[in-house]
């Protein structure tokens, strides 16, 4: 069910709403449908009509779990499954269903338990007062005991310290592997966009890479790199990222910043959209947001990359070409047809294009390390042996350089 929130069309919001729910395997959706709100009851929601005609469809359908597309309070959601009898999720018990079935690594798990914990602990809110019930000594001496609620709020509390503590870690762990990764040659590229803009068939297409790219919203949730070659010879890194989506909740952005720290070390972003979607503007603006919100330089050069082609019509594909959107920095591609690609990755190539200069290097025979990682480069033109070392002739970029110098700086 929606319920209006945005500048969006409430049929566009529920048949967004509707691609959340199919992202649960295990889920069926039934039926969908927008509940106009004039004012939404603070202790149902719905009114009381509708609450009624809403009970006799989940019980001939014989519903288990009613979806909410917005937000509802503890005490409304306690109240409508105790009226209903199935259990009931709003859109961020949802999206945080989404995120823990799919994410894969250490910090990805971490993160989703961190944001559940989170939202828990608002659903703790009144939702033990009727019951009255105590914990620990008898009110004879020291005041009355500790109730359920304070109890589970401090149990919850516990638990998220624990979970910081384990984050810190492997935050820490991580910023050793991208302190190691500033020291290699290759750029980072971050592909980013709305979710099931065609982001990881993307990444399949430009890396050979098998990462899950389904027709779901949130396939991805965990960043995954992989090194191309560009067209010049450049090699590169590209980053897959977690798809944004409007109206997150606070507590997922926050829990998830660090999944898109990604972004913040790349050199150039790809801003991957869907064409053929009837709201690819406004999802657009959502990822403009959200990326200003990491606080994405605005150094960093973007390509709006206009996915999904072969799903327009002849005549809209060949509006899109007369309108030369190439020369504003715009590509046109179907990631899943190939069409289109070479043209990225040549325009990827330029625009990391950075000015290289030639110098002569010598490196002592024991400095294998150091030419190994020259040639992984592909940046040496020539190179010779003589009594002195290795002495090679390289052409590299300023960045290059830098992170070989750093590589090589004496300890201390």
């Amino acid at each position: 069910m929606g319920t209006g929130r945005t500048r969006r069309s409430p049929a566009r919001a529920l048949e967004e709403a509707v691609s959340l729910a199919d992202a649960l395997p295990r889920l069926a959706v039934v039926g969908a449908e927008v509940v106009r709100l004039p004012k939404a009851q603070a202790g149902m929601l719905f009114g009381s009509g509708k609450i009624a005609e809403l009970k006799a469809r989940l019980a001939a359908e014989e519903v288990e779990l009613v979806l909410v597309d917005g937000p509802v309070s503890p005490v409304q959601q306690r109240n409508l499954e105790k009226e209903w009898g199935v259990k009931l999720l709003d859109r961020t018990g949802l999206i945080l269903e989404i995120f823990a079935d799919r994410a894969r690594t250490r910090e990805g798990k971490l993160q989703v338990e961190l944001a559940a914990l989170s939202y828990q602990r608002t659903r703790l809110v009144r939702a033990w007062t009727h019951l009255e019930r105590q914990r620990g000594g008898f009110g004879f001496v020291g005041g009355p005991g500790e109730t359920q609620i304070e109890a589970d709020r401090r149990a919850i509390d516990d638990e998220v310290i624990k979970i910081r503590r384990q984050l810190a870690k492997v935050v820490k762990t991580r910023e050793l592997h991208r302190a190691a990764r500033r020291k290699v040659p290759f750029p980072i590229i971050a592909l980013v966009g709305y979710t099931n803009a065609g982001k990881s068939t993307l990444f399949n297409r430009a890396t050979g890479a098998e990462v899950l790219a389904k027709d779901m919203l949130f396939a991805t949730l965990d960043p995954t790199m992989r090194a191309i070659t560009l067209p010049s010879g450049q090699r590169a890194i590209l980053s897959d990222t977690v798809g944004f989506i409007s109206d997150l909740p606070t507590q997922l952005v926050a829990a998830f910043r660090a999944t898109l720290e990604e972004v913040l070390e790349a050199d150039l972003i790809l801003h991957v959209r869907d064409i053929a979607h009837p709201e690819t503007e406004h999802q657009a603006a959502d990822v403009t947001e959200i990326l200003e919100s990491l606080g994405v330089d605005k150094d960093v050069p973007v390509i709006e990359v206009w996915n999904k082609v072969d799903l327009l019509s002849p005549e809209d594909q060949a509006a899109l070409r007369t309108q030369d959107a190439r020369t504003s920095g715009i590509q046109v591609v179907s990631a899943l047809t190939g069409e289109g690609i070479e043209g990225l990755l040549a325009a990827v190539d330029g625009a990391l294009g950075e000015e290289r200069s030639e110098d002569e290097i010598v490196l002592p025979f024991s400095a294998g390390k150091a030419r190994a990682w020259l040639h992984q480069a592909g940046i040496v033109t020539a190179e010779a042996e003589d009594k002195d070392g290795y002495r090679l002739r390289v052409r590299w970029t300023a960045r290059q350089k830098a992170a070989f110098g750093a590589m090589n700086a004496p300890a201390g």
